[in-house]
């Protein structure tokens, strides 16, 4: 299968350093408007550098899927040219700013016959899969509580777009979104949300938000994401009526179940990290081409990447209105600034 990365920058990279590795794919090209990075990350990975998707598209004979690692504000646009060029396409998350146009990119992807895929890697991180499979065996009962942390230091990319809110819809559409994924592929639905952030009250591009999601089965998860500490780090801790996970990306165990004393005499088992040669994001990108060719459903589909920009808005909102938000009332924040 032949490649097209749009992008040379962070995300830009990862995909193509898994292209690169990966059997049977071919990494044919890479586009940036800055052309000087599109050919530092060519030549880093032996494939050719183009300044627009236009001018590969000429030069390059067949494209079979096109990975989109561009500021959010411009998925849209792209996703549907892609589509219209009969391209599989592979998005970074978010899948949008707004609602209404997820759901048109989504819409026009199936019309067009092509497969639409969206980069919620925390699904393919070895932690949190075997977090989930200790959830879904009942090792610790039933789930009551759910607490996440993600974050570090405030993210810089060209042009510092991430510093405009009205396009990167800052901390929690970009970063804690990927919790938000996590938690409902866990636990179902969500009902509704509750959100405080220190936007706009915090110096500089210091930014610290912490939600409270309730899901439709009763859980309750504490999400809490900063853009206000220097080292990327990430914790997760579920609680169940006979035990607790726990998950903290800065200790030697990278998962750990704790059994009530009342339940299992022993304490802190350890969990196998289950160490993997490649990198989540090459486990996640293989995992979408062998959905291509083999036309099976994905581990997180277009949907799934929906409902977590759902749950993101929703926080967004009750941040602005200061109440709770429910998601089944929820239909659009066009009007969120």
């Amino acid at each position: 299968m032949n490649i097209l990365v749009l992008g040379a920058g962070t995300m830009g990279n990862a995909h193509a350093a898994a292209y690169t590795e990966m059997k049977d794919v071919t990494l044919c090209g890479i586009v940036d408007v800055n052309f000087e990075k599109a050919a530092q990350l060519a030549d880093k990975c032996g494939t050719k550098a183009f300044s627009s998707y236009e001018e590969a598209k000429q030069q390059i004979v067949d494209i079979d899927v096109v990975s989109v690692c561009l500021p959010t504000p411009l998925h849209k646009e792209t996703v549907l040219q892609a589509a219209r060029d009969k391209f599989h396409v592979i998005c970074e998350k978010p899948l949008a700013r707004h609602l209404a146009d997820a759901r048109e990119m989504i819409d026009f992807c199936e019309q067009q016959g092509v497969r639409l895929f969206v980069g919620h890697v925390v699904r393919f991180f070895p932690e949190y899969v075997q977090a989930k499979e200790v959830v879904d065996s009942q090792k610790i009962g039933q789930p009551v509580i759910a607490r996440t942390t993600r974050g570090g230091a405030f993210p810089n990319a060209s042009n510092d777009w991430y510093a405009n809110f009205i396009k990167s819809g800052g901390l929690i559409l970009d970063t804690v979104i990927h919790d938000f994924d996590f938690l409902r592929w866990c636990f179902g639905e969500v009902e509704r949300v509750y959100a405080k952030t220190s936007r706009g009250r915090a110096a500089g591009k210091l930014e610290y938000s912490l939600i409270t999601l309730r899901f439709e089965n009763g859980v309750i998860a504490h999400v809490e994401g900063t853009w206000a500490h220097q080292n990327f780090h990430t914790k997760l801790e579920i609680a169940g009526k006979e035990g607790i996970i726990q998950h903290d990306s800065t200790s030697v165990s990278p998962v750990v179940v704790e059994k009530s004393a009342s339940v299992d005499e022993v304490v802190g088992v350890a969990v196998p990290s289950s160490p993997t040669q490649h990198s989540p994001y090459y486990l996640e990108i293989e995992h979408f081409i062998s959905c291509i060719k083999e036309g099976k459903e994905a581990r997180v589909t277009a949907e799934d990447a929906y409902k977590a920009l759902e749950i993101s808005l929703a926080s967004l909102q009750s941040i602005e209105s200061g109440e709770p938000v429910y998601l089944k009332q929820f239909s659009s924040l066009e009007g969120v600034k």
